[in-house]
């Protein structure tokens, strides 16, 4: 009778170990999956928006640079006091009338050496490496999403793996309690129990404690809460080899395009830094009115003038702006080796790491199959007398491990492979298919690019878009 019973025991508890597997492998898809978390952060994250207008400032630098080309037209009002002292037989000072004026000043940049034009091409070449920078940032944005997702996933894995460790510890404690109430145990049997009993829901405490950090890391990340997770996802399209995955993000990663066209703006500065050092032409005029505070009479009155400016001596200011100018294009062009080398290695790092996570998931796959097969016979063995209760406690505690380990495995296999697409410069909304809205970049340079007026409809659409921005 009592074997029996136990006979019944064994199969149920391998049954409940069964499930553990069951839950590990997969589950039903629900709400919150891998993509939503991806839309969500991509919507919500403010280092985006940001960096977004951070980018439209670099956009109304080229407004500002063309400016300098254009007509400065301003309206002014002078007043002026002429005194005039003279000396000959006697001492003579005389004070001409007050006058007024009131009209239109004119100055038009004529010639300077193209130092406007490079000045306005460098900061079209800043507005590309910002854009790139941004692209880099919304990779990073969408990889801490994927992330925050997997570690919740993972923390639930394990949080139903530890509950069903102390469902089966708790079986177990009966098991050794009814043992030793007909002798076939000690009491150091029924100890050993009670103490992995009491681990195992120690271990649940802290399982339940990692999945709510867990859970606010992802309400961080993503901007709300997660609900039921879908499971694992899919892994994405992964190069075949390293040689390839290093060719394409050498061609592709925003990183390094940013910093080539920093290289390429500051290549442009110093050009403009030396222009300045020639000759420089601007046309200046006026017209209005002028009227003497002494009677009423007023004149209609214009000037025009050319004006030739040469710079001799400046105290060494141009000199050392030229210098400036060429120590940070050196520095950009050093920087720019460093981020080459930096994705080199970034990609190899993923890579090697996604091949490692999957040789591990392999590996720990068959130690759970392994683990459950050598659990069940201990436990079988166990009945008849020929395995000790700390056999089995240990067997016990060997499954726990390989399924945790399998879970670990396989949510590293996953962070590895979205890492391994950031490294290449490929986590983006739009190459991901994101159901978003693209943020467009060339939407708001082209209505700045041109620096329209104030009372233009270009501005009044800019005001528009100026709007939307903030209400979003």
């Amino acid at each position: 009778m009592r074997g029996t019973a136990r006979g019944k025991l064994v199969r149920t508890l391998a049954l409940t170990a069964g499930i553990a597997l069951c839950a590990i492998s997969g589950r039903p898809a629900a709400a919150d999956n891998l993509t939503d978390a991806f839309i969500g952060a991509y919507n919500t994250s403010g280092l985006l928006e940001q960096n977004r207008a951070l980018l439209r400032a670099a956009d109304e630098d080229v407004a500002i640079a063309l400016s300098a080309l254009r007509p400065i037209i301003n309206w002014s009002v002078r007043i002026s006091q002429d005194y005039t002292k003279a000396r000959d037989d006697t001492l003579v000072t005389t004070t001409e009338p007050s006058r007024f004026f009131s009209g239109l000043t004119l100055s038009q940049l004529l010639y300077d050496g193209g130092a406007s034009i490079l000045g306005k091409q460098s900061a079209q070449e800043t507005v590309l490496a910002t854009r790139q920078a941004l692209i880099d940032l919304e990779q990073q944005v969408l990889f801490r999403a994927a992330t925050a997702y997997l570690r919740v996933l993972l923390q639930e894995r394990t949080v139903q793996i530890r509950e069903n460790n102390v469902n089966l510890s708790a079986e177990e404690l009966r098991a050794t309690q009814d043992r030793f109430e007909v002798g076939e145990v000690t009491r150091t049997d029924v100890a050993l129990s009670e103490s992995q009993l009491a681990s195992a829901r120690a271990d649940l405490e802290d399982a339940r404690g990692d999945l709510r950090t867990a859970q606010a890391e992802y309400l961080n990340a993503v901007g709300k809460l997660p609900g039921r997770t879908a499971g694992q996802p899919s892994l994405p399209n992964l190069p075949n080899s390293l040689s390839d995955a290093i060719s394409l993000a050498q061609r592709n990663h925003p990183a390094i395009l940013s910093a080539q066209h920093q290289v390429r703006a500051l290549d442009l500065t110093v050009q403009q830094r030396r222009a300045d050092l020639g000759p420089t032409v601007n046309l200046n005029a006026d017209a209005g009115i002028t009227e003497s505070y002494d009677d009423d009479d007023y004149v209609n009155d214009a000037s025009i003038s050319l004006t030739f400016t040469q710079p001799i001596y400046a105290g060494g200011r141009l000199a050392a702006n030229i210098r400036r100018a060429m120590a940070q294009r050196d520095a950009s062009r050093a920087n720019l080796l460093n981020v080459q080398k930096d994705v080199t290695q970034g990609v190899t790092d993923a890579y090697v790491r996604f091949e490692t996570a999957s040789a591990s998931l392999r590996a720990s796959t068959e130690r759970v199959r392994a683990s459950q097969v050598a659990f069940d016979g201990i436990r079988e063995e166990a009945t008849l007398g020929a395995r000790t209760t700390l056999d089995v406690l240990t067997a016990q505690q060997d499954l726990l491990d390989a399924q945790l380990a399998e879970i670990a495995s396989r949510t590293e296999r996953s962070l590895a492979a979205y890492q391994l697409l950031q490294a290449q410069g490929l986590l983006t909304a739009e190459r991901l298919g994101l159901a978003v809205q693209i943020y467009d970049p060339t939407l708001y340079y082209n209505l700045v690019k041109k620096a329209p007026a104030q009372v233009s409809k270009q501005s009044r659409d800019l005001d528009r878009v100026l709007k939307a921005l903030r209400r979003e």
